[in-house]
């Protein structure tokens, strides 16, 4: 089983989507589409983060985007694209604008700090779950109960760890990866 993060690459220029999947193939498992119909079968859950084009024949990344986020995958979305941003941005749920033509090291880095958001995503969102789980028992049971309960005691410790490991996961993460991640959990909670 392969452990890497899965990246998809959609453009319907063969040799720019050939070439930024070579860009990222040694570091990440990249699943390569060559339009929008393709695209759409690749992206699945075990899509960590996708690299889309806007203006493409048949199925625009516009709808590529709307068609992910649709199906409900949380993978991380960089638009790559030469279409220069423009106020149609704000409604749509990428994570990352990118505008040809794009570096190798400009990519590479975008995608690490995509997986950084996303691996933040998830812990916040298992952080709560474990906040609210952790709260309720503490409201309805005794501290005798909670101290010898092994599954409320793994609870506690998989709380007290995970908040270390978000801890690290903020370091890593800038000012620009907070406003993109509190919108996406704000649009997620709504």
């Amino acid at each position: 089983m392969n452990d890497q993060p899965v990246v998809v690459v959609v453009d319907d220029e063969p040799d720019l989507a050939d070439l930024y999947t070579a860009w990222l193939g040694d570091s990440y498992e990249v699943r390569t589409a060559y339009g929008g119909e393709e695209a759409v079968g690749l992206v699945d859950e075990t899509v960590d983060v996708a690299l889309i084009d806007r203006l493409m024949p048949e199925r625009s990344g516009d709808e590529v985007l709307a068609t992910v986020r649709d199906r409900g995958y949380d993978c991380q979305v960089a638009m790559v694209t030469a279409v220069e941003p423009d106020f149609d941005i704000i409604e749509m749920g990428f994570d990352a604008y990118l505008v040809k033509p794009v570096l190798r090291d400009d990519l590479r880095e975008t995608v690490g700090r995509l997986l950084t958001r996303g691996t933040y995503d998830a812990q916040v969102r298992e952080l709560f779950s474990l906040a609210s789980k952790r709260a309720a028992l503490m409201t309805q049971k005794d501290p005798t109960e909670l101290e010898t309960n092994e599954a409320y005691q793994r609870l506690d410790e998989r709380f007290a760890e995970l908040r270390g490991e978000l801890d690290e996961t903020v370091a890593e993460l800038d000012a620009r990866d907070f406003e993109v991640t509190l919108r996406r959990l704000v649009a997620n909670s709504s």
